[in-house]
């Protein structure tokens, strides 16, 4: 099977396309990423020769390269988006454009080719702040909190719509919070890693109460491709560690397996509209295709932290340019940008 994976070079991405390459099937991939601030070839050099892959650079907004790239294609798995809540809320319309407009494009010209299944990639995010106590199942109202989410929400209905009007062969995936190899580091658990082992300040947002169910990106993964190959074309999976734990626990975590002290934690304004609790009911996947994830996020974090321990040099050419000027503008000078979004709003660049 030949499968367009649209942001293969992101981290989810990347890993998806590493583990379906080491199963020894007969899939061949093409990795449609454009290459933004968090995408990066260096997280395929492993397989950057493997017959069976290949790279094509280009916007999921540009139907003639979309159409070029997934012509001869049966798949189509769409984790391409732009997919940070603090850049959303500072500039919402590259998130628009992207996750609704991009994913509609994806969909145009994989109904005119043809495509026998495509997998649109989602969040926990679209179901918005949990009760105490509560779980989201497949079936649970859509309540999102950002522009981020609220965009991956509408790509989601946008995707079902064409699955009940055209009988499109879409199946959806919805997942909570992945860490592991190879995640840039704006999203918390790689920030918090790298800033501990920088001896740098881990800032926590608000008073780190939030709840998030954490899962290995490799467990997702391997839930990812359990839907592409037998999941029901129109379904929703859920895809969760199903170990929730609160940002600070995690933190404080973290920082006892790095040997590091707690006086690195450094409390900072939390961001607009922040949901408390994420959590995801799975037994729909666990049913209907055998999947549970496998990694616990004891063992999980330790690999997670020795990976970015023994890849330094990787780390430091990430940290280049943009992410670097984002850090100082959003994380060490917080306070003036929130201010400023106060008083003047995000660009309304459209």
């Amino acid at each position: 099977m030949k499968i367009l994976v649209t942001g293969g070079a992101g981290f989810i991405g990347s890993n998806f396309i590493r583990q379906v390459l080491a199963l020894g099937k007969d899939y061949v991939i093409v990795n449609y990423d454009k290459l933004t601030y968090a995408g990066n070839l260096e997280n395929l050099d492993d397989v950057a020769k493997n017959p069976a892959y290949s790279f094509a650079k280009g916007d999921i907004c540009d139907a003639a390269a979309v159409e070029s790239a997934m012509n001869g294609c049966e798949a189509v798995v769409h984790f391409a988006a732009e997919s940070h809540v603090d850049r959303s809320i500072y500039e919402p319309a590259p998130v628009i454009e992207t996750n609704v407009t991009g994913t509609f494009i994806l969909l145009q010209v994989a109904r005119k080719l043809n495509v026998r299944r495509f997998v649109h990639i989602s969040t926990d995010e679209v179901y918005g702040d949990m009760d105490a106590g509560a779980f989201a199942d497949e079936n649970s109202p859509l309540q999102p909190s950002s522009p981020y989410s609220a965009s991956k929400a509408s790509s989601d209905l946008l995707v079902r719509s064409y699955v009940r009007t055209f009988g499109f062969p879409a199946v959806l995936t919805r997942a909570s919070n992945n860490y592991g190899p190879y995640q840039f580091p704006e999203k918390f658990l790689p920030l918090m890693i790298t800033n501990a082992l920088d001896d740098k300040p881990l800032p926590i947002y608000g008073d780190g109460k939030q709840q998030r169910d954490w899962l290995h990106v490799e467990d997702h993964c391997r839930g990812i491709v359990a839907v592409l190959e037998r999941g029901r074309i129109g379904e929703v999976y859920n895809i969760g560690g199903q170990d929730i734990v609160e940002n600070l626990t995690m933190a404080k975590a973290l920082l006892r397996v790095t040997g590091k002290p707690e006086t690195l934690l450094s409390y900072v304004k939390d961001r607009p509209g922040h949901d408390r609790r994420y959590a995801l009911k799975c037994d729909k996947i666990e049913r209907e295709l055998g999947w549970k994830p496998t990694i616990s996020l004891e063992e999980g974090l330790r690999q997670t932290i020795d990976w970015y321990r023994s890849n330094t040099k990787w780390m430091a050419r990430v940290r280049d340019g943009e992410y670097r000027s984002y850090y100082e503008k959003y994380y060490e000078n917080r306070d003036s940008s929130l201010h400023a979004i106060a008083q003047t709003g995000p660009k309304p660049s459209l």
